[in-house]
């Protein structure tokens, strides 16, 4: 059986994923999670993951933002043993970061396909938007975990792919919304 792809993100009512954490990340509207109201159940599928979690996966920009921060965050201590795998084509081995738990660099979406294909549990992509966009439209993503935030946020990246993008079809899995206008979305894909 092929291992679960998961896709888990931040993202804004239009289905931006762009600058959650501020305007340094790039888009004028960023900053969204950090403006809205500290709600702590909001945030329990975060917790849920971290159980998940038996690898991760990262786009290169992603992969250079996370693992300058999570190395020494106590909230992220499980994720420093676990396997991680970052799929470029351009990131070289001497650019790992040391003491961060294996990691392998994928050089393509059939290197990402064979990686579902070797035993072991899910597989959970953060942040990484291109990289995300890419693997749903090849269809190699398996379920979506979403904050959606009360914002919108027009010109930002998205996951989903571009108009003309073949459709998927999801089925709901969970869902709960909370007293700061925060929605908890799990979707599996139906291959």
């Amino acid at each position: 059986m092929a291992r679960e792809l998961v896709y888990t993100g931040f993202i804004t009512l239009d289905g931006s994923v762009d600058s959650p954490g501020g305007t340094a990340e790039g888009h004028p509207g960023g900053g969204w999670v950090f403006d809205t109201e500290f709600v702590p159940e909001a945030y329990s599928l975060k917790v849920e993951e971290l159980e998940e979690t038996t690898a991760l996966l990262f786009g290169r920009r992603s992969y250079e933002a996370f693992s300058a921060v999570w190395p020494a965050s106590a909230d992220h201590a499980a994720y420093k043993v676990l396997p991680k795998f970052v799929a470029s084509s351009t990131i070289g081995d001497d650019e790992l970061v040391e003491g961060w738990g294996p990691t392998t660099i994928l050089r393509s979406t059939e290197d990402v396909a064979d990686l579902k294909r070797t035993d072991g549990g899910p597989i959970f992509i953060h942040g990484s938007a291109a990289l995300a966009r890419r693997l749903g439209e090849a269809g190699l993503v398996d379920r979506y975990h979403l904050l959606m935030f009360p914002y919108l946020l027009p010109g930002g990246k998205t996951i989903f792919g571009d108009r003309g993008a073949d459709r998927r079809t999801l089925s709901l899995r969970e869902s709960e919304a909370y007293a700061n206008g925060v929605v908890k979305l799990v979707y599996d894909v139906r291959h």
